[in-house]
C-alpha cells in the first residue's frame, strides 16, 4: 500500500503468519525478505494474528525500525480495526479496561485471559452499525497486547464472529454456513509520523473482499 526508502506498507490476507515458527515455515517476513533479496534490512515493525487481516508496517532501515518503534512505546501510534461480533452492541462508545495475563496451555497454545495480575490494557470500541444479531466495532487499541481486541470483546460477552479461540464456537459454525470461514477482524488503520520526514502518515486497509461479501 506504500513503499519508499524507510518504510514498506502492505495489507496482510488473513491465514498468513507474520513469520514463520510454531510449525509454520513461512510468514510475511520471509516471504517479502525473499521477493526483496536486494535489501540489506527489513523487519517487522509490530505484529498482527494470523487469522487477522489488514495494515502490516516493515522498515527498510535500523532507524526507521527503532524510530517506529520509539512511537509504539509512547502510545504515539493510532491503531484502528474493523471487528464484527456476536450480540447487538449498545454504546455508541465504550473503554474496556482490563490486564491481561498470557500464557501457554498444556497443549503448547498461545492463550490470553483478563488478569489484574497482568498487563494494563485498553481498548476503545465505537459502535459503526447493527446488523441483526451482529454488530460492526470500531476497535482503537491504547495498549499493543497480545490478542487485546479479541479477549476483552470474549470478556463483555461479545466474541469476535469466527473467532476459532476465543470465540462463540456454536455461533461460528452457523456463521460458516452462511460464508464466514475465518475470523471477521481486521487491522484497518494506522496513523504515525514518519520516521524520518516526521510527517503524519495514515494508512488505511480496505476490508478484506470476503469479509465485504459476508456483509
Amino acid at each position: 500500500m506504500f513503499e519508499d526508502g524507510d518504510l514498506l506498507v502492505v495489507n496482510k490476507p488473513s491465514g498468513v503468519a507474520v513469520h514463520g515458527g510454531s510449525g509454520i515455515s513461512s510468514g510475511v517476513i520471509e516471504q517479502l525478505r525473499a521477493a526483496r533479496s536486494g535489501l540489506r534490512f527489513l523487519e517487522l515493525v509490530h505484529r498482527i494474528d494470523r487469522d487477522t487481516s489488514g495494515v502490516l508496517i516493515l522498515a527498510k532501515k535500523r532507524t526507521a525500525l527503532t524510530g517506529l518503534h520509539t512511537q509504539l512505546r509512547e502510545g504515539a501510534v493510532r491503531k484502528h480495526y474493523l471487528a464484527l461480533v456476536v450480540g447487538e452492541w449498545k454504546d455508541p462508545k465504550r473503554n474496556v479496561k482490563a490486564a491481561l495475563h498470557k500464557y501457554v496451555s498444556s497443549s503448547g497454545e498461545r492463550r490470553v485471559v483478563v488478569n489484574a495480575e497482568g498487563q494494563q490494557a485498553h481498548t476503545v470500541f465505537r459502535l459503526v452499525s447493527n446488523l441483526s444479531d451482529f454488530s460492526l466495532l470500531d476497535a482503537e487499541l491504547k495498549t499493543g497486547r497480545t490478542h487485546q481486541i479479541r479477549v476483552h470483546l470474549a470478556h463483555i460477552g461479545f466474541p469476535i464472529a469466527g473467532d476459532d479461540k476465543y470465540g462463540d464456537f456454536d455461533a461460528n459454525k452457523r456463521l460458516a454456513k452462511l460464508g464466514l470461514k475465518r475470523m471477521f477482524l481486521h487491522a484497518a488503520s494506522l496513523e504515525f509520523c514518519h520516521p524520518r520526514s516526521t510527517q503524519v502518515m495514515r494508512v488505511e486497509a480496505p476490508l478484506a473482499p470476503e469479509l465485504e461479501r459476508f456483509l
